[in-house]
């Protein structure tokens, strides 16, 4: 069984006069359930207790946390679990195909998380940023570039120009000769990566528009964009494999290219070329081709 250290705690039980009524909640909850509050998502947490996912943002913040996820970090710091490091819902006994049932469910969860945290107006900002964008730029560090690389290939697909660098020199370079008719993503799942907030400052004193993708948006990345979106996951502090919210940034990022597509002239034109130039990597005649093997 874990054993728990009393800073946070402590700390919560230090600060009780000072919390509202429903932090007051929130507190005597975690407080009466460390273990499970330890293993849960903000929007699991506000669920359960009947409040806003802000609610509970603000009352993390009030401890003196940049958010939830540091939150969360101190909590399972105070009962470490081994187990949690690699997939926090998994166990050594767990069969193959348990581990990926569970690997599965927590990516679907992540998806619907992330839909619950959609915010209408900040959606529409960021498509209407897209659709006004002579060019868009896409940038991401470790897994966070995956997701940047996969968006920017989706997105060579309309009339919109973009660019995409691997390099972290490189995407310093691009970012520092945008200008006002240009709109970047800066994706980073934890939002404390220290490229990428460069990256946007830079981006954003050129003139460009800057569209982050986190799951934890920090003060830091907010001083710089002009819309941030919310991608959920389940993952703990302790992994630096980004499992589901790569899943759930993809999916956020799918939608926001569907809606351009719809609605921006010159597609049919666009994927038309694109499609004529794909066409060459496919086999005119599979069945011949596997005859001559």
């Amino acid at each position: 069984m874990p054993v728990h250290n009393s800073s946070v705690l402590l700390k919560i039980k230090a600060a009780m006069p000072s919390f509202s009524s429903k932090e007051k909640e929130i507190a005597e909850y975690i407080v009466a359930n460390p273990d499970d509050a330890s293993l849960m998502t903000i929007s699991e947490m506000a669920s359960a207790l009947g409040l806003a996912d802000s609610t509970v943002f603000k009352f993390t913040k009030k401890l003196g946390y940049q958010g939830f996820r540091d939150f969360r970090n101190d909590l399972l710091t105070d009962a470490y679990n081994p187990a949690i490091s690699v997939h926090e819902n998994v166990s050594h006994d767990d069969s193959a195909i348990d581990i990926a049932n569970k690997v599965f469910r927590s990516s679907i969860m992540s998806l619907e998380d992330t839909a619950r945290l959609f915010d209408e107006d900040d959606l529409a900002r960021a498509v209407q940023l897209l659709l006004d964008a002579r060019r868009i730029s896409f940038y991401g560090s470790g897994e966070s570039n995956a997701v940047a690389y996969d968006a920017y290939q989706k997105f060579l697909r309309s009339p919109i120009e973009v660019q995409y660098a691997a390099d972290y020199h490189v995407q310093l370079m691009q970012a520092s000769l945008l200008g006002e008719d240009d709109c970047i993503f800066a994706i980073t799942h934890t939002g404390l990566s220290e490229g990428i907030i460069n990256i946007a400052r830079i981006a954003r004193d050129a003139g460009a528009k800057v569209i982050a993708v986190t799951s934890y948006p920090s003060k830091y990345l907010e001083r710089h964009a002009d819309v941030i979106l919310l991608s959920a996951s389940e993952e703990t502090g302790y992994r630096s494999e980004s499992l589901s919210s790569r899943i759930s940034q993809l999916a956020l990022i799918d939608s926001l290219y569907t809606t351009v597509m719809f609605r921006k002239p010159g597609v049919p034109e666009s994927l038309h070329a694109i499609r004529s130039a794909i066409s060459l990597t496919k086999l005119d005649n599979p069945e011949n081709y596997m005859s001559q093997l």
